[in-house]
């Protein structure tokens, strides 16, 4: 099952912020992070991830800077801003609504945000 364009949409700001809040990363390895995380669940593609990370940029919550590693060709890492920090707590707390508001519609279903037959939980 692979997670739908409306939610990937939703919650790719949220997701790259957070990955650049643990440190400087760069495109490919944006990519493989937010794979590993999901378990393969969320296969982001460049055209996903580019033109976020260029928006964010835009807005003033990333910033980023060419490095070149030894043997490597260059590499363009990003780094979240103490603007970007402040925009990943607005969308964490929003994002925290939006769970406590599912978990009060799913009561004493202790899966975390596994699928859910039509007929409600098991």
């Amino acid at each position: 099952m692979k997670v739908t364009k409306d939610l990937v949409a939703a919650s790719a700001t949220p997701m790259v912020l957070g990955i650049l809040a643990d440190g400087d990363s760069y495109g490919y390895a944006i990519l493989r992070r937010i794979n590993e995380l999901s378990d393969g669940e969320l296969d982001w593609t460049e055209g996903l991830l580019y033109p976020l990370l260029h928006r964010l940029e835009r807005l003033g919550h990333v910033e980023s800077d060419w490095r070149a590693v030894a043997g490597e060709r260059r590499r363009k890492y990003y780094r979240v801003t103490a603007g970007g920090l402040a925009e990943l707590a607005e969308q964490r707390r929003q994002w925290d609504t939006v769970v406590q508001a599912l978990r009060e519609i799913w009561p004493g279903d202790s899966r975390p945000f596994t699928a859910i037959p039509m007929g409600g939980p098991a």
